[in-house]
């Protein structure tokens, strides 16, 4: 398989395996202990899985914004993406 279009570099292959193992985290929690869906400040009903999504979303934006904003280093971006997660995982 020829995989020389796409620019894999070790940032690029750390963020898709922490995508994959996110994943399999998630499957195994709902097999040991599944949860119901609950509502949350959006008013919805949402499972792990939902708000695992939509703090990945977000936090597309929130890197996005900060390329934006203050440029290449990312650290700071990283912060603020795990701080909203948890937001997310708390009160969504």
């Amino acid at each position: 398989m020829d995989l020389s279009w796409m620019g894999w570099t070790m940032p690029t292959a750390i963020f898709f395996i922490s995508i994959a193992v996110l994943l399999v985290i998630m499957i195994i929690w709902s097999i040991k202990a599944p949860q119901a869906p609950r509502v949350g400040i959006l008013t919805i009903e949402t499972t792990p899985g939902d708000r695992l999504f939509i703090s990945l979303l977000g936090s597309a934006f929130i890197c996005l914004g900060w390329l934006a904003l203050f440029g290449a280093p990312l650290w700071g971006a990283l912060v603020v993406c795990l701080l909203y997660a948890l937001c997310v995982f708390k009160w969504v």
